[in-house]
């Protein structure tokens, strides 16, 4: 099929980014192939790649003077190797809020992971590998760029994951939780009782199995009850 030659103009409303309206990005990342490689695919994307750098230091320092849309940053630079680029995320975001800010981590790291995404806006996280989608890697930087956020779904399993192992609450029978929540309504036991039609001393056994579930034993300085409800509380 031929090409129309009318289409190959400038149009009013054409898909293509102009440069006036592409987004400037700078890429930080130590492993230069991998800086090198995103840089020209985000250049053939209808990004501009405003700078590259290697270290927190001069990332830091770049993002300042150019002030760009968005900051792709490894979540682990040099000199440690451990958190730098949340470090200098977190720097950013408090002193320009408007950038966009996409970390890139090798693993799953949930802890540091929530803590970056608790601001909600122009954030993201995702895995290296997610690169290889170039269209859904491009459609995540655009969407960050317009103040969404967006999750490495591999993160958001092992977060729901990481909760369902961690939930101290996990081990009670529903019927505990429930004598556990009225618990936490300031309920006696007498109260209880009325509330789901059992006795008292069906409650009160219900009451000392949570309380060995949790792992609470009697002790001369805590009032165990009360700190069931504070784990019950804890975990909502």
């Amino acid at each position: 099929m031929g090409v129309d030659s009318s289409n190959t103009h400038d149009a009013p409303g054409e898909d293509a980014i102009s440069p006036s309206s592409a987004l400037r990005v700078i890429v930080a990342d130590d492993d230069v192939l991998l800086r090198e490689g995103l840089s020209s695919l985000l250049g053939r994307s209808g990004f501009v790649v405003v700078g590259q750098t290697g270290n927190a230091t001069e990332t830091l320092a770049l993002v300042r003077a150019e002030n760009p849309d968005l900051l792709v940053v490894d979540i682990r630079m040099p000199p440690t190797n451990t958190t730098e680029g949340l470090d200098v995320a977190a720097v950013i975001r408090g002193e320009l809020p408007k950038i966009g800010i996409l970390v890139l981590s090798a693993h799953v790291e949930v802890e540091h992971a929530v803590e970056l995404l608790s601001s909600g806006h122009a954030i993201g996280y995702l895995l290296k590998s997610r690169v290889t989608d170039v269209a859904e890697f491009v459609d995540s930087l655009q969407r960050i760029a317009h103040g969404g956020s967006v999750i490495d779904p591999a993160l958001i399993q092992d977060l729901v994951s990481g909760r369902r192992r961690e939930d101290p609450l996990a081990v009670l029978s529903p019927r505990e939780h429930e004598v556990l929540a009225l618990m936490a309504e300031g309920r006696t036991n007498g109260g209880i009782a009325r509330q789901l039609w059992l006795t008292e001393g069906t409650v009160e056994k219900h009451v000392r199995s949570i309380l060995s579930k949790l792992n609470l034993p009697e002790t001369a300085d805590d009032h165990r009850r009360v700190r069931a409800v504070i784990t019950f509380l804890e975990s909502r």
